[in-house]
């Protein structure tokens, strides 16, 4: 039996122990490659820095239901633009009924690292219409299905392709047909600047398809990019009004992060000294069910992208660890009572987790519904003290109640029964040698 146990423990130890080191380090199987967890992470702005602003919609004389309903559209097109370069990362959420906050974390991978240029990109209307001779709209972008960048294999210029949608494919046809009848020009212009003016040469075109070229004066490869991006995003429903606009550098935000790391690990470190010695063989216990904590945060933060890590973010972890830590403590002042009562060890521990339970359920429940509240209703990096926060409490509860216990009864079967090991005082250690084992 004490064998056994013993096989049971170290076996467990040293799952964790490789579980932890790969997902620290990553691994790679064959021709797939998992990078390391903390690579996995997304940053905040705060972190990682780039470009946040704050927009107003203007009301004019909408009433609120379609105001509201044209605030979340335009939300979902700023959402779409910044998908579609690569800023995955980057958070788009309301304030109030008429302001939208935009985030947009910038880093080495970033496909734009110029912030005025990531705030041109989705700040811009681009209302695309097609015109005919006398000026009038025929078709607009809403009825574009795709927008794709390409280059021309004839003279290398870039263009944007078009395809339209079943009532725009109609549209075309019949705006085309008119131009070839006429000999005149198809006007193509985005926010009522004219991007291309085309001829139809060679008869009516009815399968919905078309290009926008630069004219006499070419695009770049970035223009098309962004002008695709933005026609296929669609136009922008409202009025946006820059308010506010800030940027963080990179080397501020990593700063921001070395240093958080550094203060966390020190403070961890004398967290872990303190209950090594106060609670000796429990303490160790709780080390290990800290570890297994850290771990699995890390592993939850790198698996759901759509919480990104800030500095409230970290101060959720580490509010989470003083949390389990507070749990530990509950238990095992219960479990030293009991002990010091006369009570076997095994008896102890299941008295002392049992009188712990409510305690620590209670405090633990109480400060989850804050953290919903506060990622329920606030804004910007309050929102991710309140993800982590949330996660943090559900996990510490996790480790305390479950890990801590599993490892302090693989313990008491090795058949350990020095009280001094249990950090219960000497005469407390007589009383409960008096009680029998």
């Amino acid at each position: 039996m004490k064998a056994r146990m013993l096989i049971a423990l170290v076996a467990i130890v040293l799952f964790v122990c490789v579980f932890v080191y790969f997902g620290l380090t990553g691994f790679s199987i064959g021709l797939s490659k998992v990078d390391p967890l903390p690579e996995q992470i997304n940053l905040g702005l705060d972190l990682t820095g780039g470009v946040y602003a704050v927009y107003e919609a203007e009301q004019g004389d909408l009433d609120a239901d379609i105001f509201a309903a044209k605030v979340s559209t335009t939300m979902g097109v700023l959402r779409t633009r910044l998908d579609k370069k690569g800023f995955t990362e980057a958070t788009v959420v309301g304030q109030g009924t008429n302001r939208v906050r935009v985030e947009v974390p910038i880093n080495d991978t970033s496909e734009i690292k110029d912030p005025s240029e990531v705030l041109a990109l989705i700040g811009e209307p681009a209302f695309l219409e097609f015109k005919n001779a006398a000026g009038e709209t025929i078709l607009t972008g809403d009825m574009v299905k795709k927008a794709v960048a390409a280059v021309s294999q004839e003279n290398g210029e870039y263009y944007v392709s078009l395809e339209f949608n079943e009532q725009g494919t109609t549209l075309f046809g019949e705006l085309t047909k008119d131009a070839y009848d006429s000999g005149q020009a198809i006007d193509m212009t985005v926010d009522g600047e004219l991007i291309s003016s085309a001829n139809v040469k060679d008869g009516p075109i009815y399968g919905g398809n078309a290009m926008i070229t630069g004219g006499s004066t070419p695009f770049t490869q970035e223009e098309v990019s962004n002008l695709a991006i933005q026609i296929e995003s669609g136009a922008l429903p409202i009025v946006l009004h820059e308010i506010e606009v800030r940027s963080i550098s990179a080397s501020l935000g990593e700063d921001a992060l070395t240093k958080s790391i550094f203060a966390g690990f020190i403070g961890i470190c004398l967290l872990f000294l303190f209950m090594l010695i106060y609670y000796r063989l429990p303490g160790l216990v709780a080390c290990i069910a800290l570890a297994v904590y850290m771990f699995i945060i890390i592993l939850l933060l790198a698996a759901v992208p759509a919480i990104q890590l800030t500095l409230p973010g970290i101060a959720g972890i580490i509010l989470g660890i003083g949390m389990a830590v507070d749990s530990n403590v509950i238990i095992f002042e219960r479990f030293k009572e009991e002990l010091a009562a006369g009570k076997t060890l095994r008896s102890s521990l299941n008295s002392g987790f049992s009188k712990a339970l409510r305690t620590i359920i209670d405090s633990n429940i109480t400060t989850i519904i804050a953290a919903i509240v506060i990622a329920a209703f606030g804004v910007g990096t309050v929102k991710s003290f309140g993800y982590t926060l949330i996660i943090s409490i559900i996990t510490s509860m996790f480790t305390a109640l479950v890990i801590t216990r599993m490892l302090l009864r693989l313990i008491m079967n090795l058949n350990i029964k020095n009280k001094k090991l249990y950090s219960i005082r000497k005469s407390d250690a007589e009383k409960a040698a008096r009680g029998g084992e």
